[in-house]
């Protein structure tokens, strides 16, 4: 087998990547991981973790990815940088699939498992692109502490938005929490964390209409969606957590995906094109978690594995 033939290539470092790419190697399958330094994994993104299993108290999101990576690498996973720009069938007999990336390296291998997550949802309204970077973020570990002393927005209910909050405290002066309902969707937990804070405040069932601020952010327009009034709300920075898309551009046009681009696997994680394999927040209706990202990515290599021995005529059943 050639430098750039294997039997797996997993696309994505996120903790379903590395899952798979621990127990595809322990097979003994010849793995190549691809992740890009531009589609960073949403954990390598977020400050703490706290409901990951087996870690009382806590670990840092960088922490985990380095501790799968190096246990991955122990076992002989091959890892490369890379944007995938897209995958292809060479030849349907061979069932052998091509992988592309944007700087034209071109990689083979009888079976591809996508785990490439999704990234931040943008709002959509005027002023988010023009200030994006100058005061618009959608990372709080990444920009946090360019707000210190300074008052901030952080837009959406969910857990991502509250776990954002609660950091963007250690430096901003005032985190004013944006949010379209009367009432949060984040677990439990997080609200309490949240509510006993004093730092943060609420601004329930309101948007965001529009981001103003000459170089760099200055106010926002909050339209009530009960008294359908709009206001104006000066501050430093806007920090958006709406929700995500999936990185799946790549492989759309292959597998079947919902209206939105989330790609649909069954609960072994196959999708429907034999041979392909989705793993982690990419799949469409499946709940975004580090440990169920890590359960996914397990399942995909075990099936993963099946699938190749199958296609050699030495499956053990």
């Amino acid at each position: 087998m050639s430098d750039n033939n294997y039997e797996v290539i997993i696309i994505g470092g996120g903790p379903a990547g590395y899952s798979a790419g621990i127990y595809a190697t322990r097979a003994m399958l010849k793995t190549l991981l691809i992740e890009s330094c531009t589609v960073l994994s949403q954990l390598m993104l977020t400050d703490l973790i706290e409901n990951y299993p087996g870690f009382p108290g806590n670990i840092k999101g960088y922490e985990l990815i380095e501790n799968l990576k190096k246990q991955a690498r122990y076992f002989g996973l091959e890892i490369k940088e890379g944007f995938v720009e897209y995958i292809e069938c060479i030849n349907a007999t061979d069932r052998k699939w091509r992988v592309v990336t944007q700087n034209k390296a071109s990689y083979t291998a009888y079976s591809i498992i996508a785990a490439s997550g999704a990234k931040a949802k943008m709002l959509g309204v005027k002023g988010e692109k023009e200030l994006r970077g100058k005061g618009v973020s959608y990372c709080a570990v990444c920009d946090g502490a360019f707000f210190r002393n300074k008052t901030v927005a952080v837009v959406g209910g969910g857990d991502t938005s509250i776990q954002e909050a609660l950091f963007l405290t250690r430096y901003a002066s005032k985190v004013n929490v944006v949010h379209r309902r009367n009432r949060l969707r984040a677990e439990q937990f997080l609200q309490e964390q949240a509510f006993k804070n004093d730092k943060i405040e609420f601004i329930w069932d309101s948007i965001v209409q529009e981001i103003e601020g000459t170089d760099t952010v200055e106010n926002i327009k909050l339209k009530n969606l009960k008294k359908d009034s709009v206001t104006d709300f000066n501050c430093d920075g806007v920090f958006i957590f709406v929700g995500f898309t999936p990185n799946t551009e790549y492989v759309r046009r292959i597998v079947k995906t919902d209206d939105t681009g989330w790609i649909i696997t069954d609960g072994k994680m196959n999708t429907n094109v034999s041979g392909i394999f989705a793993a982690g927040d990419l799949r469409s209706n499946t709940y975004r978690q580090i440990a169920t990202a890590v359960g996914d990515g397990v399942t995909a290599a075990l099936s993963c594995e099946k699938y190749i021995s199958r296609m050699r005529g030495n499956e053990y059943v």
